[in-house]
C-alpha cells in the first residue's frame, strides 16, 4: 500500500507534467510569430480598384403621347389610340423592347379659361441596334403623334458581367500586392487575409441626352454614338500581419 504522502506527491507531479504537455501542445499549434496567445495580430485596412472603359451597347428612349380635351374620356381615347399604334409598330420592329409606363390624367383649370383634361402616357424603348431605334423614334414622332422626352446609353447586363469578372481578378491582385507591400513596410515577413469586401459600380460619365428633338421620318435616321461607361470594381478589407522580423543589428 502506497503511503498517503507519496500518493499525493506522485499525483501532483503527474498534474504538473500534464499541464506542461498541454501548454507545449498549444504552443506548437500556434503559428510562428512574436505575439502573445491572447493578443490579436496587427491589422491594416487596404483598398484597391480596377477600372475599364466599356462601350455602351444599349440605347434607351422615352416618348409620350399626350392629349387635352374638355372631355376626359375623349382625351384618354386619343392617347390610348396613339399608344396602341406605337406599341404595335415597336413590337413589329426587330430587336426593339417596348413597355408603357407613367399614365396620367389631370384636370387643368386656368383663369378665364374653361376647364380641360390632360391625359398622357409614356413609352419606353430599348435596343442594341441604334439605327433601328432612331428610325423608329423618327416614325413615331412624325406620324404617330408621340414626342421624344429623352434618350440614354448604357452597358448591357452581359457586357457588364464580363467586364466585372475580369476587373474583379485585377482588383484582387492589386489588393494582394498592397497587402504584401504593407507587411514589408511594417517589418513583417507575411500576412493573412481578414475580412474583405468586393464592390462594383459605374464611374459617372455624362451621356448624350436629347430632349424635344425633331426626327424627320423621311430623312435618314439620326446617327447615334453611344460612347463609353467606366466600370469599376473595388476590393477593400483587412490584411493581418504575420511573423514579425527581428530588428536589424
Amino acid at each position: 500500500m502506497i503511503p498517503t504522502s507519496r500518493f499525493r506527491t506522485h499525483a501532483f507531479a503527474a498534474l504538473v507534467f500534464g499541464c506542461c504537455v498541454a501548454i507545449s501542445s498549444i504552443a506548437d499549434a500556434q503559428p510562428s510569430q512574436n505575439f502573445t496567445m491572447t493578443s490579436p495580430p496587427p491589422t491594416v485596412t487596404l483598398s484597391a480598384s480596377a477600372t475599364a472603359s466599356v462601350p455602351n451597347d444599349r440605347m434607351l428612349a422615352w416618348m409620350h403621347a399626350e392629349s387635352e380635351n374638355a372631355d376626359a374620356a375623349a382625351a384618354a381615347s386619343v392617347v390610348n389610340a396613339r399608344m396602341g399604334k406605337a406599341l404595335a409598330r415597336a413590337k413589329a420592329t426587330k430587336g426593339i423592347d417596348a413597355a408603357t409606363s407613367g399614365y396620367s390624367s389631370n384636370q387643368i383649370t386656368e383663369k378665364n379659361q374653361p376647364a380641360r383634361w390632360r391625359v398622357a402616357q409614356t413609352l419606353k424603348l430599348e435596343s442594341s441596334d441604334f439605327a433601328a431605334l432612331s428610325g423608329l423614334i423618327s416614325q413615331l414622332q412624325a406620324d404617330g403623334g408621340l414626342v421624344v422626352d429623352g434618350t440614354q446609353f448604357s452597358v448591357s447586363d452581359a457586357s457588364r458581367k464580363k467586364a466585372e469578372e475580369s476587373l474583379t481578378q485585377q482588383a484582387i491582385k492589386a489588393w494582394q500586392a498592397r497587402a504584401a507591400d504593407a507587411a514589408r513596410g511594417f517589418g513583417f515577413d507575411g500576412w493573412r487575409v481578414g475580412r474583405v469586401a468586393i464592390q462594383t459600380g459605374d464611374s459617372f460619365r455624362p451621356q448624350p441626352v436629347m430632349r424635344a428633338m425633331s426626327f424627320e421620318a423621311k430623312a435618314a435616321p439620326v446617327a447615334m454614338e453611344g460612347g463609353n461607361s467606366d466600370i469599376t470594381v473595388t476590393v477593400s478589407g483587412e490584411a493581418m500581419l504575420d511573423t514579425l522580423r527581428p530588428p536589424a543589428r
